[in-house]
């Protein structure tokens, strides 16, 4: 399995988790947190609003590290040496650089007085 097939696979997963947490969210404040009549539910409600809101804010930006990593690992240093794109494009590349053609001057034609 190679590395951008594994940062394929985390993106996913932290997409997923991404989703659950903003649909659990309201945006008029009656999501999750309104639901919760007693205190004893993680912390009451003020505690799962913040929550909520520093997941949002940690999975996002885990999401965009993910992201700048998996385009390193693609076409960066940390790429995988067996490209299959990779060995088709210098497969077909030539080899040996073509010379250019040769021009032959044009003959010089008197000028008509």
């Amino acid at each position: 399995m190679s590395t951008f097939s594994i940062f394929l696979v985390l993106i996913t997963i932290v997409c997923f988790l991404l989703i659950v947490v903003i649909m659990v969210q309201n945006p008029k404040g009656g999501g999750l947190s309104s639901t919760i009549s007693g205190t004893q539910m993680l912390g009451g409600v003020q505690k799962t609003t913040d929550f909520l809101d520093k997941s949002t804010w940690t999975l996002a930006t885990i999401l965009i590290a993910l992201i700048l990593l998996s385009s390193l690992s693609f076409t960066g240093s940390l790429s995988d040496t067996e490209s299959k794109i990779i060995e088709k494009t210098e497969a077909t590349a030539p080899t040996a650089p073509v010379a250019p053609a040769q021009q032959t001057p044009a003959p010089a034609t008197p000028a008509a007085k």
